[in-house]
C-alpha cells in the first residue's frame, strides 16, 4: 500500500499535549473502533482532527500516534503485565556522561541516574514488565511472535515510529508508542507522568490472545503419515498411494491455517476439535485436487521444483489422484455433522472450475484481453481459494451470518489484489512465461488501439523477451503501473472491510493475513 507520510511537528507543551490526548481518546470513543486499525484509516482520523480543531498539518504523524494508542488502550490494559515489554531509546540516556555498554539488543545500563531510563526500567521491573532500551520496534517483533511478549509499550521518536508502525499494523501487535517531546538522535525527552501511566495500565479483564503461531507447528502434524492413515482412505491400492505422498509432501499449508486460526479467533479457543481437524485436511485435499487437475490441464511437467504427477505416473493415473483427493475431501468434510460446510466447499468447486474453464476457453483462440475478464477470472478462480477456508472455519466456530458477509466481502478483495500481485511478479524474474489471461496483459491490450501489436503479443513464443524489447518496454512498464495502483487499492479495499468486524481477535488475524499475502 502507498505509505502514508508523517508530517513532523509535536504540540510544544505538556499541557496541550494533554488537552489533545484527551480530546482524542474523546473522538475514538464515539468511533467504537475495534483493533488493529489501518495507516489509512489513522490518517484518515488525523486529518479529520486537524479540521475540527484547526490545528496545524504539521502535526498530523503525532495525532495518528496518538489515534492508534487511542485504539488499543483496553487491549493493552487488559494484557497481564509480564506478557509486556516496554521498549525505550537509546536517546533518552545522556549523551556526555553515558558509560552504558551496547550489544546487539541494545544499551546496558549501569543504573547511575544521569538519565531516566534506570527509573523507568526500575518501574518495569516493579510491574513484572520486561524493559529493552534499543532503537525501532524491529528487534521485539520476533519476541512477540514466539508468544514471549503479547504486547509492546514503545518510546520512540516520530522519525523512528514511521518505519516502525507499517510493521507493528501488519502484525497486529498490540502496541502503544509514546512520541519523543523532540526530534534528534541524544539528549531528548518524554512525557514521563505519560509512560508511568500507560505502563500501570490494568483492566479488570485479563486478555488472552491466541498462539497462531503454535497452530501453524500443530497443522503440520495433521500431514504425518501416522494421522493421514487415521483420516484418509485405507492405502490398499496405487491411486491412493501416490495421492497420500503428494499430500503429505511439502507445503505451506495456508488452507488449512486459515481455517483453523479463523476457528480459533472466532470461538476464542486455543484448543482444535477433531471435526476442525478433518475440516482442514478436506480443504488441502481440494487443493491439492485442484494443483493436480491445472497440471494437466496447463500441460506442466514441474512444480516446485518437482516433478508433477502426470509428469511421473501419466495422465490418466493424475486425473484419477485429483478426483479421489476431491473424494477425499466431501466424505471428511460429511464427518464434520454440518451441510453447511458441503454448500461452501461445493459452491468454491463449482466456481473454480468456472475460472478454469474461462481461462481454458480463452487459451485455445486468444482474444485482445479487458480488464473485466480478467477481474471476472480472480473472482472465480482465486476469491474462492481464500473464502472458503475462512467460511468454514467461521461456520465450524458457529458464527453469525453478519461474519460470513464480511469474511466474503473481505475474501474479494484480497484474492483479487494477491492475484494482481502474482501477475505482477510473473515479469520480475528471468523464467519463461505463456501467454495466459493476465492483469498485465490487459493493461497492454486495453492501452493501445494497434490491433497488429497486440495480435503479436498474444501469439507470441517470447512472452517477456518480446515485452521488455526497447520497442515495447515501455508499455511493459506502464501496465505494471496501472496493475500496482490496483492492487493497493484492492488491499486497501480488504482492510477497510475488516473495520466492520468487532471481534479483536478475528480482526488481528486478518490483518496479520493480509500483511503476510501481500508483502
Amino acid at each position: 500500500m502507498e505509505k502514508t507520510k508523517f508530517k513532523y511537528e509535536i504540540p510544544g507543551t505538556k499541557e496541550e499535549r494533554l488537552v489533545l490526548r484527551n480530546a482524542i481518546q474523546t473522538f475514538v470513543d464515539k468511533q467504537n473502533l475495534t483493533p488493529p486499525v489501518s495507516m489509512d484509516l489513522l490518517s484518515d482520523m488525523a486529518l479529520q482532527l486537524i479540521s475540527e480543531r484547526q490545528l496545524n498539518e504539521a502535526a498530523k504523524g503525532w495525532l495518528m500516534v496518538e489515534l492508534h494508542n487511542a485504539v488499543w488502550f483496553d487491549t493493552v490494559a487488559s494484557i497481564p503485565h509480564n506478557k509486556r515489554i516496554l521498549l525505550l531509546p537509546k536517546c533518552l540516556s545522556n549523551a556526555s556522561s553515558c558509560k552504558a555498554d551496547i550489544d546487539e539488543l541494545g544499551l546496558l545500563c549501569n543504573l547511575c541516574s544521569q538519565c531516566n531510563i534506570p527509573d523507568l526500567q526500575t518501574r518495569a521491573e516493579e510491574l513484572g514488565m520486561m524493559s529493552l532500551v534499543a532503537e525501532g520496534f524491529t528487534s521485539v517483533v520476533g519476541l512477540v511472535e514466539s508468544g514471549v511478549v503479547d504486547a509492546v509499550i514503545g518510546v520512540s521518536c516520530l522519525d523512528s515510529l514511521e518505519k516502525a508502525f507499517p510493521l507493528l499494523i501488519n502484525n497486529a501487535v498490540p502496541g502503544l508508542a509514546i512520541p519523543l517531546n523532540e526530534e534528534g538522535c541524544k539528549d531528548t525527552t518524554v512525557d514521563e507522568s505519560y509512560v508511568y501511566h500507560i505502563m500501570g495500565m490494568k483492566s479488570e479483564q485479563t486478555a488472552s490472545l491466541l498462539n497462531y503461531d503454535l497452530l501453524k507447528s500443530t497443522i503440520k502434524t495433521w500431514f504425518q503419515p501416522e494421522n493421514l492413515s487415521k483420516v484418509l482412505s485405507p492405502l490398499d491400492d496405487q491411486t491412493s498411494l501416490i495421492a497420500r505422498q503428494w499430500m503429505g509432501g511439502d507445503g505451506k499449508r495456508w488452507r488449512p491455517y486459515l481455517l483453523a486460526a479463523t476457528y480459533m479467533a472466532v470461538s476464542g479457543k486455543n484448543e482444535i476439535p477433531e471435526k476442525v481437524q478433518r475440516a482442514a485436511i478436506a480443504i488441502e485435499c481440494f487443493h491439492k485436487a485442484s494443483l493436480v487437475h491445472d497440471d494437466i490441464e496447463d500441460e506442466d511437467l514441474v512444480r516446485y521444483g518437482k516433478e508433477t504427477v502426470n509428469a511421473t505416473h501419466g495422465v490418466p493415473m493424475a486425473i484419477n489422484v485429483g478426483d479421489m483427493y476431491l473424494g477425499e475431501g466431501y466424505r471428511l468434510l460429511a464427518q464434520c455433522d454440518h451441510m453447511g460446510l458441503i454448500k461452501v466447499a461445493s459452491e468454491a468447486h463449482i466456481a473454480l472450475c468456472k475460472g478454469q474453464g474461462m481461462e481454458l476457453e480463452w487459451s485455445k483462440n486468444p482474444q485482445p484481453l479487458n480488464m473485466d475478464f480478467i477481474l471476472d477470472i480472480f473472482k472465480h478462480k482465486t476469491v474462492p481459494a481464500f473464502e472458503v477456508s475462512l467460511l468454514i472455519g467461521s461456520l465450524c466456530a458457529d458464527d453469525h451470518e453478519e461474519t460470513r458477509e464480511i469474511l466474503s466481502k473481505y475474501s474479494n478483495a484480497l484474492g483479487i489484489a494477491y492475484q494482481l500481485k502474482d501477475d505482477i511478479e510473473d515479469f520480475e524474474t528471468d523464467d519463461p512465461l505463456i501467454i495466459r489471461p493476465s492483469a498485465v496483459i490487459a493493461a497492454i491490450c486495453e492501452d493501445t488501439d494497434d490491433e497488429l501489436f497486440v495480435h503479436s503479443l498474444l501469439h507470441t513464443e517470447d512472452l517477456k523477451g518480446f515485452l521488455r524489447s526497447v520497442e515495447h518496454v515501455h508499455m511493459l512498464e506502464s501496465a505494471i503501473s496501472r496493475v500496482q495502483t490496483m492492487v493497493d487499492s484492492y488491499h486497501k479495499e480488504a482492510l477497510t472491510t475488516l473495520n466492520q468486524i468487532t471481534n479483536t481477535e478475528l480482526k488481528r488475524l486478518l490483518f496479520r493475513v493480509t500483511g503476510r499475502i501481500l508483502k
